[in-house]
């Protein structure tokens, strides 16, 4: 559907859905919600994908049961390492989407085809301690957060956009709290 950024900031369509990365640090919880949302609420138009910079080579088994209690689609999900959608034969990318401030400000790889980019900061919940209750609380709060902004994403009409139009949409779509910009 989209290639932002191409020469001279022309946008390329074609008809493959729109590839969306969704990074954190540990790819294990926030970018694995996301990953799963998009798939789902996308409807074929946008393609999730999930990694990290460190990943922790399992998926948070609490961001697990919570896709599955709505029947969001979980198989195929793994913790893996961004360097992976760096590579020759990794899918092409349109959006790259950090969910966590770490990797917002670490030194992210030259991502092939220049892809459009976002920071749309999620509070990680597997950081949570305390009260099993706590945990999952905020494990719901993520991925409430999270849909809100993938439901907006996903009504951007991508394929009309040029890079800069996408870019600043996308920035205004993690400035919001709750589906309203935030002051």
């Amino acid at each position: 559907m989209l290639r932002a950024g191409g020469r001279g900031g022309v946008t390329v369509v074609t008809d493959r859905p729109v590839n969306v990365l969704f990074l954190c640090t540990g790819n294990s919880a926030r970018s694995i919600l996301a990953e799963s949302l998009l798939n789902r609420l996308g409807q074929g138009r946008f393609k999730g994908f999930s990694a990290g910079s460190a990943p922790t080579g399992r998926v948070n088994p609490l961001a697990v049961e919570l896709l599955r209690g709505p029947g969001y689609g979980t198989d195929g999900l793994r913790s893996k390492s961004w360097s992976e959608f760096a590579a020759p034969g990794a899918p092409p990318l349109d959006v790259v989407i950090t969910v966590c401030d770490n990797a917002a400000n670490e030194m992210c790889p030259i991502w092939p085809g220049r892809p459009a980019t976002a920071h749309w900061g999620i509070p990680d919940p597997a950081a949570v301690e305390g009260p099993a209750a706590e945990v999952r609380a905020a494990f719901s709060e993520a991925f409430r957060r999270l849909e809100r902004r993938i439901r907006q994403l996903v009504e951007v009409p991508v394929r009309q956009l040029d890079a800069a139009s996408l870019k600043r949409r996308l920035d205004e779509i993690g400035q919001t709290v709750d589906g309203v910009p935030s002051a």
